[in-house]
């Protein structure tokens, strides 16, 4: 496969949203299995990636052959995490990309040597078909060219766009989270099809693609979603009652209070209240 990304990448960390962003990247075709090298404590996930021809090293030291290392761990091992990379660390060649919810760009310049060069990112796991929402913020010594690889990387695999850092743990609560979020609603909405008479699998089908064509006509439109809620809510019909019903039980407001928390725990877990 001909590489159009002239650069290694490393994963610190091979969970479910470094094999999300990873097997999106290979997806796309951006850069070949071989150019990637993920270290993880878990042997089933090194296995895991292995099967789909990334390399794996069982020394996070290992890393520094890369050029781009991406932090995915939990936020309450970091410090260890950079520990193990540290000494080893060339501001001139490496550039950290954190995908910590939390995590500070500032606490993640402590951990490493100075003048580090270091992006925090915020993806989610629709990456894995190629529709992420991404956002990111660039550390005090990350470079535009830091910042248009990072773009590279992310827009593959979906939508990457940068914020003020003190914005993203509120995206945290609203792209990172969720999927989660609209997963939940998909479900609701095929087992009130259900309830209703619909086989489950006619009804789940109707689910996902109503939520999977609503999302594309306020993606690609310039309408409000109140405006096109609005277009669908014929005076005294069946859509008015349904979301009427919606409001009774105050859907909105669950959501809202969903990001919220989401958002508050994000910033606990990186330290900062």
């Amino acid at each position: 496969m001909e590489q159009n990304f002239p650069f290694r990448l490393g994963f610190l960390g091979g969970g479910i949203m470094a094999e999300a962003i990873i097997r999106g990247i290979i997806e796309k075709k951006l850069v070949d299995p071989s150019a990637i090298t993920v270290y993880d404590v878990v042997e089933s996930r090194l296995q895991l990636f292995q099967k789909i021809g990334v390399g794996t090293c069982k020394d996070s030291f290992e890393l520094l052959h890369s050029d781009v290392i991406v932090l995915a761990v939990k936020p309450d091992v970091v410090p260890e995490a950079l520990r193990s990379v540290k000494d080893g660390w060339k501001p001139e060649k490496h550039l950290l990309v954190s995908i910590c919810a939390g995590v500070a760009l500032a606490t993640l310049e402590s951990h490493l040597v100075s003048k580090s060069r270091v992006i925090r990112v915020m993806p989610n796991t629709p990456c894995l078909v190629g529709e992420a929402a991404v956002a990111f913020s660039c550390g005090s010594f990350a470079t535009e060219d830091d910042q248009i690889v990072v773009e590279k990387v992310f827009s593959s695999v979906g939508l990457a766009q940068r914020v003020p850092e003190k914005l993203l743990d509120a995206v945290t609560g609203v792209s990172g989270s969720g999927p989660a979020y609209v997963y939940m609603f998909i479900e609701a909405l095929a087992d009130g099809g259900v309830l209703n008479g619909l086989p489950r699998d006619v009804s789940l089908s109707l689910a996902t693609q109503t939520v999977l064509g609503a999302a594309k006509m306020v993606a690609t439109g310039n309408e409000h979603p109140a405006k096109l809620r609005n277009a669908v809510e014929s005076p005294g019909g069946t859509t008015i009652h349904g979301t009427s019903t919606l409001e009774k039980h105050h859907f909105r407001n669950a959501v809202i209070q969903a990001v919220t928390a989401a958002t508050s725990r994000a910033k606990e877990l990186g330290g900062s209240k």
